[in-house]
């Protein structure tokens, strides 16, 4: 069942608003970022992970983002165009604003930490002006990072964005990606969340993730009853991710169905997430049912902890599927349909 209706005329499969960064992730790992010496650099931000991966699978991407006037920015655009992601509507910060740095820690498989570097940050100066109804409505669907909302003016531009793409029939993908950094208050939190959620045909978060989000509306609600509450708004698809415990997502016919996490030899703990969001979202533009998405998700996941990077190390198709094939053998099914 198409749980989303995709208009399968339009030019791009998504296009992504939100947070383009740039990574350092130490070559000399499993060492603290005091005694770690060489960093490797990559493509970083969630937003811009997630349309690389999905460039990788084969679908047509663009970006909305605002990156620095210098050579970190030059390095974003020049990443995204030779992964053939869409980049003529990227703005430069005009006041001197510089590109997000993060510098990862990587102390053993289970344990890393992110060292952000977002003061005055050029992403979150994306305007409303940066935003036009015509590349809207170009777009199959429209995804919105959580981040893109912490401040003004990438919060309005956020919002007239989710605007356009209701007068043009775009469906919303909201990914919460919350990261404290930034935002003044939880309350703040929750209300643009909220906003946007509302407005969203799929939703993906942690369960962390959610209760921010529901904090002023129900605070301490199980996953049933958050997707119940979301489906009430707009959703058609919940998706709740719980870590090493797996995933659950929720259909608005009320089916459900879960996904554990695919075994592999991780090298990191970050960086799943992004690859979970992309994988799932081919399967679900390709119109697959929703535990093979979920499937695609978790083993692209898989794939990205055991990689030392992320945008670099997106899969492809053949690649995930060829790794499900040999989880299968050797575990089982992994998707349980409720």
């Amino acid at each position: 069942m198409n749980y989303i209706e995709f208009d399968k005329n339009r030019e791009f499969d998504v296009i992504a608003l939100g947070r383009a960064a740039v990574d350092f992730n130490p070559a000399d790992y499993y060492k603290t970022l005091v005694e770690s010496e060489q960093f490797i650099k990559y493509l970083g931000g969630s937003p811009a992970n997630i349309v690389v991966g999905l460039s990788r699978l084969g679908k047509k991407c663009g970006f909305l983002g605002c990156v620095s006037d210098d050579r970190f920015g030059d390095f974003v655009i020049d990443f995204f165009n030779k992964e053939h992601v869409d980049t003529t509507h990227m703005a430069r910060a005009k006041h001197g604003e510089k590109i997000g740095l993060t510098f990862t820690e990587i102390l053993s498989e289970t344990e890393s930490s992110i060292l952000m570097y977002r003061d005055a940050v050029a992403d979150l100066q994306l305007d409303v002006a940066d935003i036009t109804e015509a590349y809207i409505a170009k777009a199959k669907a429209l995804l919105i990072s959580g981040t893109a909302l912490a401040a003004s003016p990438s919060r309005e531009a956020a919002l007239k964005a989710l605007c356009l793409a209701k007068k043009t029939g775009t469906p919303v993908i909201f990914d919460i990606d919350y990261r404290p950094y930034t935002w003044k208050s939880l309350d703040e939190v929750a209300v643009y969340y909220a906003t946007v959620g509302s407005e969203a045909s799929l939703i993906l978060g942690s369960r962390e993730e959610y209760d921010l989000m529901e904090r002023l509306i129900q605070p301490n609600m199980n996953d049933e009853e958050s997707a119940s509450l979301w489906h009430g708004r707009c959703a058609k698809i919940i998706i709740i991710k719980h870590g090493k415990e797996g995933s659950d997502a929720y259909a608005a016919d009320g089916k459900k169905f879960t996904v554990k996490p695919f075994p592999i030899k991780k090298l990191k703990s970050f960086g799943g997430g992004d690859g979970y969001a992309s994988a799932f979202l081919y399967g679900l533009l390709e119109g697959f049912d929703i535990g093979e998405c979920l499937e695609l998700g978790s083993a692209s996941a898989s794939l990205l902890v055991a990689a030392h990077g992320c945008s670099a190390y997106m899969p492809t198709v053949a690649q995930i599927r060829e790794y499900i094939a040999q989880c299968k053998r050797d575990y089982g099914e992994m998707v349980v349909r409720g």
